[in-house]
């Protein structure tokens, strides 16, 4: 392979597997795959939590280097998916009353925006802020401004993230050395890479069932309206089917060879048992009990999710994906606890993806999220090219990873893409801006105010009754001057 001078670099940092991706974008639009490295996560990140920074780092300047040897190629920076079990929307309102007869300014739309996301929770950050609607006096509308109103009220979908995971997430590319090119919200990629618009639109829930977790994504005419996500996954069924007296790796292998989301009573033999290796057998029933009874928890807590307003409107159904989403017969599990009868499993994305790699052709809904953040990318990670001939894992960078966020102007909240999450430092910068343009505001205001106060005392003065007299005394003086 020779050395590529562009390319978009992804992670996505799985509870079982992070993901490395290179690819490059062509003209058509389609995207090929260049590079792909896994490494096992599952002792550092639970539920998409990182929760031990030093391993983590480690673990992605692993996968850097890795890349780096199949592209011939220094890596500047990456793009990363935010995920994990931490994550969750809360609406929010905030509203403005306004003179009589004002029209609605694109400045004063920027203002509650920014408002709703100097919102404080507690623990809590906002990663993401998605607009659900506006309320113009009694009137609802998409886009209010132009119109005339005494009252501007906005609604939104905040998303949020408990502080210590963001943190965490963050240190650990500081402590690995990796500039971020920018930081999406996995599920919302995954949705953007796989939902059409029609599904979007009619109203849909798009249900990614990971590892550890399980994420419930819910959208109404083209505009996200829930998020959240279940700390359940196919490994919970793993280590139920391990209560057999099994190793958790020979229940995988049971999972994956014989697990059925669905099973018709009728057609279980009583007296049918499943291999575990050439000593040891299970029941079929129990076995088959053991995976319904825990998948059927994970779609009544995915059905839980679905806000009681979209109960029947799901007009798109409900998407399948992930990992999880390969078990035989899911989709039927899915129609009978919650009656949908549109059922999709997306077991690969829209964009038209080239790849010689094994991991893709699957085609199996795992590099879903993955894909999705690599298309989500517009930047050129590529740096320059490496000699192989080297000790590529002692070879130093040509120049120092620019620090977190420092290489890109300070984003004010409404300037912010849809499912772009900044990262601390440029949320620190953000706010340091903010802070300065609030100090020149309030510094203008008061030499505002000085020169007001100082224009009244001068008014004051010229209109006292001494002031007045001695006008008028001069005037009289120079008035007898002219006369004589």
């Amino acid at each position: 392979m020779v050395a590529a001078k562009e390319f978009i670099v992804a992670i996505e940092l799985g509870s079982s597997k992070m993901t490395g991706i290179a690819g490059q974008k062509n003209l058509d639009g389609s995207i090929t795959v260049l590079a792909v490295v896994k490494e096992d996560s599952s002792s550092f990140i639970r539920k998409g939590y990182v929760y031990n920074i030093d391993k983590t780092a480690q673990c992605l300047t692993n996968i850097i280097k890795k890349l780096e040897t199949q592209l011939k190629t220094e890596i500047l920076q990456v793009y990363v998916g935010v995920g994990g079990q931490s994550i969750r929307s809360v609406r929010n309102v905030v509203s403005k009353d306004l003179p009589a007869e004002t029209r609605i300014t694109q400045d004063m739309v920027i203002e509650l925006m920014d408002s709703n996301r100097n919102m404080s929770y507690q623990d809590q950050e906002i990663l993401d802020a998605a607009v659900q609607e506006y309320k113009v006096d009694s009137q609802y509308a998409l886009d209010p401004v132009g119109i005339q109103a005494t009252r501007l009220e906005g609604n939104f979908l905040n998303i949020l993230e408990r502080k210590t995971f963001y943190r965490n997430l963050n240190k650990c590319f500081e402590v690995a050395g990796i500039s971020v090119a920018e930081m999406y919200l996995a599920p919302l990629a995954l949705a953007d890479s796989v939902l059409t618009e029609a599904e979007r639109r009619s109203g849909c829930a798009l249900v990614d069932i990971g590892a550890d977790t399980t994420t419930v994504s819910v959208y109404s005419k083209n505009i996200l309206r829930h998020l959240a996500v279940i700390p359940l996954g196919s490994n919970n069924i793993t280590k139920d089917i391990a209560t057999l007296q099994m190793e958790d790796s020979d229940a995988e292998k049971m999972k994956i060879k014989y697990a059925s989301a669905y099973t018709d009573n009728n057609e279980i033999d009583n007296n049918l048992k499943y291999s575990i290796d050439s000593d040891r057998q299970v029941d079929s029933r129990k076995f088959i009990e053991i995976v319904e009874g825990r998948l059927e928890e994970i779609i009544e807590n995915v059905w839980y999710q679905i806000p009681n307003d979209y109960y029947d409107k799901l007009l798109g159904g409900i998407i399948l994906t992930g990992g999880g989403s390969n078990m035989k017969n899911i989709e039927k599990a899915f129609i009978n606890h919650t009656h949908v009868d549109k059922i999709r499993i997306a077991k690969f994305v829209i964009p038209s993806i080239n790849a010689t790699q094994e991991v893709i052709k699957a085609k199996d809904g795992r590099m879903n999220t993955v894909l999705g953040l690599l298309a989500k990318g517009d930047l050129n990670c590529a740096g320059r090219a490496i000699d192989l001939n080297g000790d590529l894992f002692s070879t130093k960078r040509e120049s120092a990873p620019i620090p977190l966020g420092t290489d890109r102007q300070a984003r004010q909240a409404s300037e912010i893409p849809q499912g772009v999450v900044r990262t601390e430092m440029e949320k620190q910068k953000a706010e340091e801006e903010a802070r300065r343009k609030k100090d020149e505001e309030e510094r203008q205001k008061q030499a505002e105010e000085e020169a007001e106060r100082q224009r009244i005392a001068q008014e004051k003065k010229e209109n006292s009754f001494w002031n007045k007299t001695f006008r008028k005394l001069k005037k009289f003086g120079q008035d007898i001057i002219t006369e004589e």
